[in-house]
Order: C-alpha cells, then structure tokens, then sequence
C-alpha cells in the first residue's frame, strides 16, 4: 500500500454548453465563471480530461498518475483485475438551464467496435428541480426503426417519447440504447462509464452564437437504440447511517446514505469508493487525515484505504464496483 494515499479531492472540469447555466456555482459551490456552464466533470480520466488532486501532499498530481503508481491501492484488487489501470468511471454534475439534445449512447459491444470506448450506461441522481421540470427517457410504446424514423423526419419525434415529470431524489437508470433528454430546470448528478461517446438524435432546432446547428448522429444511432418501452426510475430505501441499494448493475453500484452523526465503515480492498454529497456536510476520519466536505464535493477513496469513519449530518451518494 502507499503510504501516500488519503481520501482524494480533484479540481472540477468545468464545461460551457449552449443548455448551461449558473446553478453550478449557486447550488453546488463550483467556481464557475460562465453563465452557461452546463457541466463540472468531478473524477474523470477521459482523454484531454483527467481530473488532477486538489488537496493534500498529492496535490497536482493526476488521476491516472496515481493509478499508474499504486493501481491495487487507488482502484483495488478486483478493479484493476477486471479493468487493468483504467478508472471505469465518470462522475459529473449537470445544470440544464434549457433542454439538452434527444440523446442515445452505444453499448460496449458498439463503442468499442466503432469508437475503441466503453459503452455508456448511467444514471442520474435529480439533486434540484424547478417546477414542471422534466426529463426524456425511452419511448411511451414498444416502436420500431421505421416508426422512430418517420417521427423524426416530420419533427414529432418527441410524440413518441415518455416523459417524466422530475424531483430532487429522484432516480433513473439509463442503460445503453435507452433514448434521453434531460429537461429545463434540472440538476444532477451523474454516474456513468468511462466514455464520451453520445449519438444526438435532435436538438430542438437550436443555434450556437455563430447561427450554426449542432451536429447530430442519425445514422450512428439507428443500431444504438432500444426501441422497447424502458422503466428507468428506481426506487430506493432512506434507512440512516445505512447504504440503501439504488442501482446495482455490473459497471456500478450506487447507495443513499443519509448521514448522522456518525458511522464507522469497512471496506475489503477490492474496490476504490466514491461519496458525492448532495446535502449538508460530513468529515472523513482516517488514521490522522481529518477533512471536510459540503455539498457538491466529491470526494475519491483510495481502495487501501479500508477503515474509516463518516461523521456528520448529510445525504450522500456512495459509489464503487462490486
């Protein structure tokens, strides 16, 4: 094990997008300068994105130079048997001042064969919702190349779609293929495999400050998508001082869990383990470190890094790989 390694903070990456806003900075702390910035990018190793440490003697330092280093001891025994040093994960935070495009992501098999990439399921954790803010997720009936092709030629595809209305808490659990669209007025967080392979389908039209449309992905997508009715949103226990099952799939595993005061926690080796808070603020105790964090932090622990304790009073996300 390193001697080095202590529960790990990164500089967020912070990304304008034609559907950003400012939430970022006046609900989640991020040190935004734009006023559309619709992503801060939290842990990342995507290429031309790797997230660098922002706290401790490791500071500067990049995330997949750590890897490199001590893999065993930052992803863990079985991660990086299963992975070798690649960190399968990417976790961010989306502000959607505006809808963002109709979207579908590949599967392994596709992403790889097309893009050498993962494929790209994910889930979204709805962290703020405006009134009437909704989202886009798979078709209202079980439809077809041809019907989703008519749709789209005449501009209605968007009859076809469900939509959901959405509130802070909510889940959903979108595999690749499922066609999605987040919604006006919402912020997330998202969980998702290492990849930024996204097939846009429609945007509504929409022009960049040049007057130019954003490039969209039609014929990629045609084998990408489900065209099966999809159940995306999951339901989830809120037990205190417990990791209350959310998503289980075989990229992640995601827990609630509703902080307070505190709770000791074990963990194997086998996995690194990740904490977003989503609510108030908590510390991690660990053999002399002693840090805080509060809303919007995310923060990486190393998976040599087996005893430790939570204290606080907060609504945290709890992600690792079984």
């Amino acid at each position: 094990m390193s001697q080095n390694l202590y529960p790990l903070q990164f500089e967020p990456i912070l990304k304008e997008r034609i559907w950003g806003g400012e939430k970022l900075k006046t609900i989640l702390n991020k040190p935004i300068v734009s006023k559309i910035t619709g992503e801060s990018w939290e842990l990342s190793t995507v290429e031309g994105d790797v997230s660098v440490v922002a706290n401790g003697v490791l500071k500067g330092k990049s995330l997949m130079e750590l890897i490199d280093e001590t893999p065993d001891a930052v992803l863990g025994t079985k991660v990086y048997e299963r992975f070798g040093k690649q960190f399968p994960l990417l976790f961010k935070y989306l502000d959607a001042r505006e809808d963002l495009s109709i979207q579908v992501h590949p599967n392994d098999k596709l992403a790889k064969e097309r893009h050498n990439s993962f494929g790209k399921t994910e889930m979204w954790y709805v962290t703020q919702a405006d009134a009437d803010a909704r989202i886009i997720v798979g078709f209202k009936e079980d439809s077809n190349k041809e019907e989703y092709l008519k749709h789209l030629q005449d501009n209605t595809l968007v009859s076809i779609l469900d939509t959901v209305k959405a509130k802070p808490g909510d889940v959903f659990f979108l595999e690749t293929g499922t066609v999605h669209a987040i919604g006006a007025g919402l912020v997330i967080a998202e969980i998702q495999q290492t990849s930024d392979i996204t097939y846009r389908l429609y945007d509504f039209d929409r022009v960049d400050a040049q007057g130019n449309k954003r490039e969209l992905h039609v014929d990629l997508a045609l084998d990408a998508i489900n065209y099966n009715k999809v159940d995306t949103q999951k339901k989830y226990e809120s037990k205190v001082n417990t990791s209350n099952t959310v998503v289980d799939c075989p990229y992640f595993t995601t827990n609630f869990l509703p902080l307070e005061n505190k709770l000791e926690v074990s963990k194997t080796g086998e996995t690194f383990t990740v904490y977003m808070c989503i609510e108030g603020d908590f510390e991690i105790e660990y053999d002399g470190f002693k840090n805080s964090y509060k809303k919007g932090d995310t923060v990486l622990v190393p998976a040599a890094i087996k005893a430790f304790n939570l204290t606080g009073n907060a609504s945290i996300l709890e992600i690792y790989i079984s």
